[in-house]
């Protein structure tokens, strides 16, 4: 369990991080934050699916299929959350766009951590 949590964060960190550059990159060119989040997140998808697939689950006994499934209902409910959230913070408070999405991001890895360990990834 606890090398488990470890290759998570490690994944989860690569993904936040494309996440998070993908959106840098975006806004400055005139995408608005709330879209350059989307932009961000389905590039990201790749990374925290193939990763936590095959490095921090190792779901080789489960099907492509099922995982990809599972996971793919685990990052869009995620994903709601994170930009709802997003959008509070954008609209509330006087945080910029990218220090927002760090927070919005590291408190959303939570909650698809435990969803993919108990559903996701579950044989």
């Amino acid at each position: 369990m606890i090398m488990q949590i470890f290759r998570f964060a490690g994944v989860g960190v690569s993904a936040l991080i494309v996440h998070w550059c993908v959106v840098l990159i975006l806004v400055p060119l005139g995408l608005a934050p709330l879209w350059a989040n989307v932009v961000g997140f389905l590039v990201a998808f790749n990374v925290s699916y193939f990763g936590h697939r095959h490095f921090t689950f190792q779901a080789a006994g489960v099907s492509h299929r099922q995982t990809f499934v599972r996971f793919a209902g685990v990052a869009l409910a995620s994903f709601l959350v994170n930009e709802a959230m997003y959008a509070a913070l954008l609209t509330f408070t006087s945080l910029s766009y990218d220090i927002a999405l760090l927070i919005v991001l590291g408190v959303v890895a939570v909650m698809t951590f435990v969803l993919s360990r108990l559903w996701a990834f579950a044989s």
